[in-house]
């Protein structure tokens, strides 16, 4: 079954081609970072006219480096929610076009879940492998900061959630206290690197629940900036910025490995484009007592080969929906 998937739910315009859920044969992603950069963060008119400019060249790119014509596809998926609007309505009604021009079934794929397939993709299986159940899904990213048990294909239960910022938003607002730039997870990971010694921030660990927080770091980490009089010094914002680091991703995986345990997961699964960065990757590598699978960087961020891997995986015995429309709000869970 090959499948052509869009992605446009925030500032990646992304287009695949995939084969039977592994097989990426295209996979084209236009970035705004650049765009965005100038703002300091995304700004929602300016992401989707530009999903507007992009979405036709990187379709058109896609289908050439795939090597089909739209008589060898099978369906057509598009992520319809949760994500801007905006840049979810440039991608559901491109994909209807599409599948209407051929009369080709089409299927709306949620954003989040999505990204919990970049790890079939990464680390393929068979449809009928249940090994990896009831998996601990941990989706860390710009707009969202959950855990779900994953019972099966398609099948989940939220264990916890961000109370306030997602992790992602967290990075960007720290790198932005910081002078740091934007995107903010890169940045603050580059200047912790060079980190010398570290600051005593909190750690908002919620007892007794599976939930996150991270606003009260945050305004821990502004109060810091104010009171060492950090910005400016560059050996001191290293500093700031891995103890930033350290404290986020010190919860993310405790929180991670005790909902993995309570829930008697047989293994971990990152998504998101904070799973990008390395000390988490290597924190939960060395602590994880389960199996913990992170895809490659390039399969943390948006892209659409996760879009139709997640339809193949868990929706493909589903009704087509030709009247799909975007959920700004969708929920996984």
């Amino acid at each position: 079954m090959r499948v052509l998937a869009f992605e446009t739910s925030c500032d990646e315009t992304a287009v695949s081609v995939v084969e039977d859920g592994t097989r990426i044969l295209a996979s084209v992603v236009a970035s705004q970072i650049d765009i965005h950069r100038r703002y300091g963060g995304i700004v929602p008119e300016v992401a989707s006219r530009q999903h507007v400019l992009s979405i036709l060249p990187c379709y058109e790119e896609a289908m050439a480096a795939a090597g089909v014509s739209l008589d060898g596809i099978d369906r057509v998926a598009v992520t319809n929610g949760p994500g801007l609007a905006g840049s979810l309505l440039v991608g559901v009604n491109f994909a209807r076009a599409i599948a209407a021009s051929r009369g080709l079934p089409l299927f709306g794929v949620n954003h989040i879940e999505a990204h919990i397939y970049a790890n079939w993709l990464a680390f393929p299986a068979r449809p009928e492998d249940d090994s990896r159940f009831p998996a601990l899904c941990l989706i860390v990213s710009g707009g969202h900061t959950e855990m779900h048990l994953m019972r099966g294909h398609g099948d989940y239960r939220l264990l916890g959630r961000t109370r306030d910022d997602a992790a992602g938003e967290a990075f960007d607002k720290a790198a932005r206290l910081l002078g740091l730039g934007y995107p903010g997870g890169p940045v603050i990971q580059k200047a912790a690197a060079e980190a010398r010694g570290r600051y005593a921030l909190p750690r908002a660990w919620l007892p007794g629940t599976s939930d996150f927080s991270f606003s009260g770091l945050k305004t821990a980490l502004y109060h810091l900036t104010r009171r060492e009089a950090i910005l400016g010094n560059p050996e001191l914002v290293a500093n700031a910025a891995a103890s930033f680091q350290d404290a986020a991703v010190e919860v993310l995986v405790a929180k991670a490995l005790r909902a993995a345990s309570d829930a008697g997961a047989r293994c971990i699964l990152v998504s998101g484009g904070v799973a990008a960065n390395s000390a988490l990757r290597n924190r939960l590598a060395a602590q994880s007592p389960i199996p913990t699978f992170i895809p490659p960087i390039a399969m943390c961020t948006d892209n659409a080969a996760m879009v139709a891997a997640c339809h193949y995986f868990a929706h493909r015995d589903d009704a087509a929906g030709g009247d799909i429309d975007v959920e700004p709000a969708l929920s996984l869970s």
